[in-house]
This record gives structure tokens, sequence and C-alpha cells, in this order.
């Protein structure tokens, strides 16, 4: 491997992520959080906030501000890292992300102003009264997972760590930032940025509810429970496919296939390989199957054993 991974956790990342969360609208019906939190958020905020809120995207602006949570000082809380945005003039800016990219905001002094005041909202009116016990736990998983890739091959940490993600070598990659999340469970949020690759991946870490299958591993029963996903597996127990090639083997259309091809990915079934933001082709992960069947039997037969 030509890069070396590293695991990290801070809030500021949290903020970020669960901001991501309101304003990636096409994935509020897949999210693992309570069919009313959206709702339910936008009425602890202001009017004028759920109107930024509503008019926002995920674009090229969203991710440089992934790139500056990144670039903050290490260790800086919250807080600290939108002090370190507002001291920021728009030629401090430039220089940083320079460094990593040459896609830059069209004004530069705009754009850290909006970002300045959107994640400042965002934080006093929602990020602050988060439950204490969500940064904890995603402060386990990151010490739990970086003891883990003290004594673990790589790439099958990488895997294991992000539920079936490879990421192959590009040029100019140094490093793959792994990060625990919260409220964007079960999906991933990944930036490439030169030398940087961050990968901001499902903790599957649930707070109250507790059932005997946790939404992860029910998430793998239901994935199977469809005819053209069981063609799909089989399809890729032949070797790894691109998108394309798994489209033309179901003869469905690209959106229906890519509807199952997530459904997939989301019980662990797949190896989705990426080449920077991109992923270039998929495999299947018969482990998993083990893994399933093994779950099952113990829910099942060995439940009172």
């Amino acid at each position: 491997m030509d890069y070396r991974v590293d695991i990290a956790f801070e809030p500021r990342y949290e903020l970020l992520s669960s901001l991501h969360t309101m304003i990636c609208r096409k994935s509020h019906k897949k999210i693992d959080l309570a069919p009313a939190w959206v709702k339910d958020t936008l009425k602890q905020v202001t009017p004028d906030l759920g109107s930024v809120l509503g008019d926002m995207e995920v674009d090229g602006d969203w991710k440089t501000t992934y790139l500056l949570s990144y670039l903050s000082p290490e260790g800086s809380s919250s807080e600290e890292f939108l002090a370190w945005l507002e001291a920021k003039t728009p030629g401090d800016l430039y220089e940083l992300i320079a460094e990593y990219t040459q896609q830059f905001p069209k004004d530069m002094g705009q754009f850290r102003s909006r970002t300045l005041k959107v994640l400042t909202d965002w934080h006093d009116q929602y990020f602050r009264n988060l439950e204490p016990g969500v940064i904890g736990a995603l402060r386990s998983e990151a010490e739990e997972r970086k003891a883990e890739l003290a004594i673990v091959e790589p790439a099958s940490f990488i895997e294991r760590t992000t539920n079936g993600l490879t990421f192959m070598p590009k040029e100019g990659l140094e490093k793959l930032l792994l990060i625990p999340q919260y409220h964007f469970q079960p999906m991933n949020v990944i930036y490439h940025f030169g030398k940087i690759t961050i990968c901001h991946y499902s903790a599957r870490i649930y707070l109250g509810g507790e059932t005997d299958f946790p939404p992860h591993e029910y998430r793998m029963i239901r994935a199977l429970a469809e005819q053209s996903r069981l063609k799909i597996l089989r399809y890729l127990s032949g070797g790894p496919r691109t998108f394309t090639e798994i489209v033309r083997h179901l003869k469905l259309s690209k959106g229906i296939t890519h509807d199952h091809v997530s459904k997939l990915r989301s019980g662990g079934f797949l190896r989705a390989h990426f080449d920077g933001e991109t992923v270039s082709e998929y495999s299947l992960r018969p482990e998993m199957l083990d893994v399933m069947h093994r779950k099952l039997v113990d829910y099942i037969v060995n439940v009172n054993l």
C-alpha cells in the first residue's frame, strides 16, 4: 500500500456530519436516525436558519468545508474550529487549500462568511445540545480502531472498519483518514484532496431502543430479500464488475440497479473499490454470507444454549 492509514475523531467532524445529514435531502429516507429526525430538528432551529438549510447543497463549497475541518489545528473543539475559521482571512484560506487542491470557491470571502455563519448557527441551535453519549461513543470507536490498526494489516482493516470499502493507490496520495460518524449512518462521506482522502464511515453506533438485532445486522437480512440483489451477488461471484456491467446483466434501469447495489453495500455484501471519490468496480464479500448465517443461528437456535 503506497499510502498510510490513520483514524481520528474530533467533535468538529460530527458537527459537519450532522449538518451534512440535514442538507443531503436525497438521503433522508435512508439514514438510521428516527424518521422524524429531520422534522423534529427543523423545529429546534429558527425559521431563518431553516430557510438557509433548505437552500444548501452538497456541492464543491461544502466539500471545501470538510477540508477546512481537517486543516483546523489537531485537537480543536467545535468552538475552537469556528474561532479558527473566523480568524482566517480569505488569503489565509487560499494558501491553506492550495496545498491540497486547486478547486476554490468563486468568492473566498463570501464563502468564509457564509460558512462561518451557518456552522455557528447550527452549532448553537442544534449541535451543542446533542446527546453527550454520541460524542463519547465516537471517541471510543476511534480509540478502539486505532489500537486495532496497530496490529492488523491495513487493507483488511480498512475494509472491515468501513464495512466493505477499498481505496486504490493514486499518484500523490499520502494518507487515508478514516473518521467515524453517527448522524449519516449507514452511508459514507468520501472526499479526495490530492495527497489525502478523507472517509467518514458509519460507526454502527446506536443509542437507545436496544434490540436483539442492531440496525446494521438487520440490514444484512433485508438486503437479500430481493431477487435482483441475489442475481447481483451471483454475478459478482465470478469476479469484480463495473456498475455498467451490473446494469447490463440485470437489464434494469440505472436508478433501480443503483438502489439494489446501495442496499447490498449497506448490508456489507459488496466491496466497493474507490479510485479517489469514484467507485471503479464492485466485488463480492463472500465471508459476509457466513457472518449473516452465524448471527441468525446464534439468534434463532443458540439463544437458550
